[in-house]
């Protein structure tokens, strides 16, 4: 097994290809053959960073965040088939999904406050985005989006697509914690949400993806344990504790004790799904069942 790891999506994205010179698996890839496949895998992981991040201010969603109502606005297929993704998902769970969160984000300051936009209140009611093409997306509100709930998932999908090209078929695309294994069974360990620097469990995935959402690490506890503070989902603000789980019909933070998983076959449903298992406390929400999809609550 080769492992390489590069910082993107605002974790540590680790890739690690079973196609070996070792002989571990039947399939072999030279060395010359594994360095193209990490090359192509990341480079698949930075577009879709490049492409969606809200902190660029080139992004598509960079781009949309400062549009005027009624703006029509071209963006790349990639961005277009994740906020289609989204859109389906905000439907089939009655809005126990919606991207439409940034807003509130940055004023827990759990994201950055864009330059010349002025914070408001969370509020994301009446029609969504609608997409005229594959290559575009016409703005109906004053929407601020941020697709860090479903992109993360989907570059992983993207960069398990890219190793294929390469050749690769047996791999596993980590992304802080949103995982897609492709070809031989990959142990994937969970944290327990009670004590974040030990395991509670694991699973074995064959050729299937697994996300998971937390309120993991708070302010006291990365300083307690010498966390990195990239790390904090959760924080005291204004006196209450605030975290970047959002409850979008509420606009309040899922603030508790547990972790909440989701199996799929790709990530970008793991990813987005975990939202909906955490928004509506239930594994065995009827959402699940449209995507292939399992989830557990820890």
């Amino acid at each position: 097994m080769k492992r390489r790891a590069q910082p993107a999506l605002g974790t540590l994205v680790e890739i690690s290809i079973a196609d070996a010179v070792d002989g571990s698996v039947d399939h072999v890839l030279d060395d010359s053959q594994l360095q193209a496949a990490f090359h192509a895998g990341f480079a698949a992981i930075h577009a879709i960073h490049n492409l969606m991040s809200f902190h660029s201010p080139d992004s598509d969603i960079s781009r949309y965040n400062r549009a005027t109502v009624g703006s029509v606005l071209d963006i790349h297929p990639h961005t277009a088939a994740v906020l289609a993704a989204a859109r389906d998902v905000y439907l089939h769970s009655d809005g126990l999904f919606d991207v439409r969160v940034a807003r509130q984000l940055v004023a827990w300051d759990f994201l950055p406050a864009p330059a010349t936009m002025t914070v408001g209140a969370h509020e994301v009611v009446g029609e969504m985005y609608s997409l005229p093409s594959a290559t575009q997306i016409y703005k109906h509100a004053d929407d601020w989006l941020d697709v860090g709930g479903i992109a993360k998932g989907y570059a992983v999908d993207c960069a398990i697509a890219a190793l294929q090209a390469c050749g690769v078929q047996h791999a596993c695309v980590n992304a802080g914690g949103d995982v897609r294994v492709l070809g031989q069974a990959q142990t994937v360990y969970i944290r327990d949400p009670q004590d974040p620097q030990r395991m509670a469990g694991q699973v074995q995935l064959t050729d299937k993806a697994m996300a998971t959402s937390a309120s993991y690490f708070s302010q006291k506890s990365v300083s307690r344990k010498s966390v990195s503070r990239k790390c904090v989902s959760r924080k005291d603000v204004a006196g209450g504790m605030r975290s970047a789980l959002l409850h979008p019909s509420t606009g309040q933070s899922i603030v508790d004790a547990r972790s909440y998983t989701v199996i799929a076959p790709n990530c970008l449903w793991a990813d987005a799904l975990t939202k909906v298992v955490a928004a509506s406390g239930d594994a065995q929400h009827p959402c699940l069942r449209l995507y292939e999809a399992e989830a557990f609550i820890i």
